[in-house]
């Protein structure tokens, strides 16, 4: 009887190590130019310089994968920048990758 408690888990544990990003396939290589139209005026506007501050600030508020890509998605409503669910995943994903490093 055990063997049917355990089954289920061992069918699941492949699926665990193949789990998707929180923002799911990205377009890595169409990020920047989005992350220029949508998001540079507004950083510029608020830190100065080419707005990169943004990122690297002391105090910055982000800590993990999940809450880049919600303000990511804050930040598209915001400016109206009209960004699908998808182009924010991808911007999300490039400043991770460019900036935060987040591991989770």
């Amino acid at each position: 009887m055990s063997i049917f408690r355990i089954l289920p888990w061992l069918l699941l544990a492949p699926l665990a190590a193949t789990a998707e990003e929180p923002w799911g396939k990205v377009d890595l290589k169409a990020a920047p130019e989005l992350h220029q139209k949508g998001c540079v005026s507004c950083h510029v506007r608020m830190y100065g310089g080419d707005g990169s501050k943004m990122y690297s600030r002391d105090g910055r508020m982000l800590s993990n994968k999940l809450e880049l890509l919600q303000r990511v998605a804050a930040c598209n409503a915001q400016v109206g920048a009209g960004w699908f669910p998808e182009e924010e995943g991808s911007v999300a994903a490039w400043l991770n990758q460019r900036y935060y490093h987040f591991d989770n």
